[in-house]
């Protein structure tokens, strides 16, 4: 969780035309595994050389480096709209050595996979007593910030630019309709506290129960059906600032940032941030599965399968259901909304996993070169945390084994793969 204006706009950017894309990575003992607290030693050395202020945000050229929530979290991000996707796994890989460099100094390396899965957050959790600390303090005040909902998740997120009402409209109609789906191909945390949880998808469930005392924050996860600035304003922005202001009385939280759907609008850099996926294994995962979103989304946008009227039609508690059942279940969800494959062209899939399965194949060319066999995977191994889970209960693999495969695959930029 991030209060910054995570990818900077710095001009209005037509829809389509870049793509800010945010990546986190839980920071481990090289040894043991367990997650270490100490992502202020890298941020604070880099961002201090050729004499600049410690802080907990670094820029390098194309690329940033920023703190989060927690101590034992690093974000990587594109500094800015990339125009060119096809670049940033190659990219953000070579951040990550240099990140890995850095940490070798505290016997530390990142670490993918979107929870831990043995930390005790009660016991482990270190919040940031750096800068933006204040706004950290108030979350802890008011909503408790030790728990896996807080500090042990990590995860990818999209953001897409839009040039006005129209292309806001547009664009928040396609990604509500894309939301459902994402479980099914970035669930990648079936395990936490040493074992396998009730979901495919843990992350997302404890994500959308954290701020349960005050849920007009993060609704149903899947934003209400609206299409203009004025609209998104009074139907969700007013009622959680109205909602959080017995709780902040200085309005430290009253910021855009504050909404937690799965897809929130930010109109102070006109984008639509996409919050739902789960980090993967290594980034020529994450930007695979980031092509394939985008492209299913530009195609929503473009009414290749069906029209923006009925795309709007939608309501948010029918799509909810579906991806209820997708967080539980990632790729093994039925398909019982038989309409929901529609919206996507396909009309003969039974299950997530075989609508996700046709979709990889039917944009696979356009996908960047790197992200072909990341996906390939997904689609003929299953997410994951499918993968996590055939690891452990079939072939035998124990956690620790799993993330020290997790984290040599992050370290190369290869897939996780279980045969």
């Amino acid at each position: 969780m991030s209060t910054e204006t995570s990818v900077v706009q710095k001009k209005v950017h037509k829809a389509f035309s870049g793509y800010g894309i945010e990546l986190e990575y839980m920071i481990v003992d090289r040894k043991t595994l367990d997650i270490k607290p100490v992502a202020d030693a890298p941020l604070h050395e880099a961002s201090s050389e050729d004499g600049g202020e410690a802080s907990g945000d670094v820029e390098r050229g194309e690329f940033g480096w920023s703190n989060e929530l927690v101590l034992h979290v690093i974000e990587l991000k594109t500094n800015g709209p990339a125009k060119d996707l096809s670049r940033l796994a190659e990219g953000f890989h070579r951040e990550i050595i240099e990140i890995n460099r850095r940490l070798d100094k505290q016997g530390c390396s990142l670490a993918p996979s979107a929870m831990h899965p043995w930390m005790v957050p009660d016991r482990e959790t270190k919040l940031w007593p750096h800068d933006n600390n204040e706004i950290y303090d108030a979350y802890n005040r008011i909503f408790g910030c030790k728990g896996h909902g807080w500090s042990n998740l990590q995860s990818m997120h999209i953001n897409l630019p839009f040039d006005g009402n129209t292309e806001f409209g547009k664009l928040h109609a396609a990604i509500r309709l894309v939301l459902p789906l994402l479980p099914a191909l970035a669930a990648a945390s079936p395990f936490f506290e040493g074992k396998k949880g009730g979901a495919m998808d843990n992350r997302l469930e404890f994500y959308r129960k954290n701020q349960a005392r005050i849920p007009e924050i993060a609704g149903m996860i899947v934003p209400e059906a609206v299409f203009t600035k004025a609209a998104y304003e009074k139907e969700i922005f007013a009622k959680i600032f109205k909602a959080i202001a017995p709780h902040d009385g200085e309005h430290l939280l009253r910021h855009e940032w504050l909404n937690s759907r799965g897809a929130i609008a930010r109109f102070d850099r006109n984008a639509i941030e996409i919050r739902l996926l789960d980090i993967q294994e290594c980034p020529a995962a994450d930007i695979g599965i980031a092509a394939l979103v985008i492209s299913l989304v530009k195609n929503l946008y473009d009414e290749k399968n069906i029209s923006y009227d009925v795309q709007c039609a939608w309501a948010a508690s029918d799509l909810a259901v579906i991806l209820d059942e997708t967080i539980r279940s990632a790729e093994n969800a039925n398909l019982h909304a038989k309409t929901y494959g529609k919206v996507f062209g396909v009309v003969d899939a039974k299950s997530m996993g075989q609508l996700t399965g046709t979709l990889i194949e039917r944009f696979l060319p356009d996908a960047p070169a790197a992200c072909v066999r990341p996906l390939e995977i997904i689609r003929s191994q299953g997410t994951l945390a499918s993968r996590m889970i055939r690891a452990h209960e079939t072939r035998g693999e124990s956690l620790v084994a799993i993330m020290k495969r997790l984290t040599d695959c992050l370290a190369r930029n290869v897939s996780f793969e279980v045969g």
